[in-house]
């Protein structure tokens, strides 16, 4: 077995977030969904950023964001993506090394632009995205490098990765690689818009690949075609080792054979964006989870980093996670 360099290897779209606040009549009036992830292509995403006043342009992508988080948390992480070399795609590159992530795959020098993702969040912190993919549709099986993955504990793939066949190649390919390299498949089903497009080849992919599983309740609630949470939890139960989900306000809920462990939310008094919440609770999670704590202080160690990103715009951390985490688990009593 390879000498392990990384906690963790994500695999995902890799964006260039552009962060501003809207009203929920500028919704309204374009008809565009609130609260939800959009696919758009280039001409609609430019025009749509054409209409704000952006607060911040960040890099961005689900499991990169993730990622992002593990290593703000202290975790030796890599990540798989594809961007286009121009200027967002190096924007791109600088911000995910800055962050101290290897990234190594080869950027595309033709065809489309880099991916960005138009994030209009209104007063109520609702996130809205409409995302045009750009160069990250063009992640193939060649970008999957084996390497990386045998290096990795564990290999972390968002849900996004969806709606070219290609992309849908590379992901059964990494999992395929870490499962022969005994290694454990971490997959978030990141969207609703997922689950309602891909329902079927995402409950294979889970049942076939998948280790540990993230979703948020209204997720779980769909992906199992039921408007009860017992029931889903109960239909996940035999499909994965560890299945965690988020419940927003109400905290989350952790299910590892017949045990189900729901833990609180953190205490927050102003939420600006829930941008990356959903990430970082994975990035938190999963941080404790290579550390060897249990499910419960997993998913503490989850709830603190999701909380640090809502009170801020954008979905990278703004301090030291692992410092916040530390001093949130000594006042639990927890050890840090």
């Amino acid at each position: 077995m390879a000498e392990m360099v990384y906690d963790v290897v994500g695999i995902g779209n890799a964006l260039v977030d552009v962060l501003a606040k809207v009203g929920d009549t500028f919704l309204s009036e374009r008809n565009l969904d609130k609260g939800n992830m959009t696919l758009v292509e280039a001409a609609e995403a430019g025009k749509i950023y054409a209409d704000v006043i952006p607060e911040r342009q960040v890099s961005g992508g689900s499991a990169a964001n993730t990622v992002a988080g593990m290593a703000s948390l202290g975790a030796d992480c890599a990540f798989i993506g594809k961007v286009h070399d121009d200027e967002l795609g190096q924007l791109f590159q600088r911000d995910i090394g800055a962050a101290g992530i290897d990234f190594f795959t080869t950027p595309l020098t033709e065809g489309p632009a880099t991916g960005r993702s138009v994030v209009l969040v209104t007063p109520d912190a609702v996130r809205s995205m409409f995302t045009y993919l750009g160069a990250a549709r063009h992640l193939t099986e060649a970008d999957i490098d084996e390497k990386i993955i045998s290096e990795a504990k564990m290999t972390f793939i968002e849900g996004y990765l969806w709606d070219e066949p290609a992309e849908h190649q590379a992901i059964v390919k990494a999992c395929e690689l870490a499962h022969k390299h005994e290694k454990e498949v971490a997959f978030s089903v990141s969207d609703i818009s997922c689950v309602i497009k891909h329902r079927e080849n995402m409950l294979s992919l889970i049942k076939e690949h998948v280790n540990i599983l993230f979703a948020n309740e209204e997720e779980l609630l769909s992906l199992f075609a039921t408007d009860d949470l017992n029931t889903a939890l109960n239909e996940v139960k035999p499909l994965v080792n560890i299945a965690a989900v988020t419940r927003d306000s109400r905290g989350s809920v952790v299910v590892h054979g017949r045990e189900k462990i729901f833990v609180e939310a953190e205490p927050i008094e102003n939420v600006v964006d829930s941008t990356g919440a959903g990430d970082l609770y994975a990035a938190g999670f999963l941080y404790g989870l290579n550390r060897g704590r249990s499910l419960g202080t997993c998913a503490t160690i989850g709830g603190i980093t999701a909380a640090e990103i809502i009170t801020h715009y954008g979905a990278r951390p703004e301090v030291s996670l692992r410092g916040l985490v530390r001093h949130r688990l000594m006042e639990y009593g927890k050890r840090p």
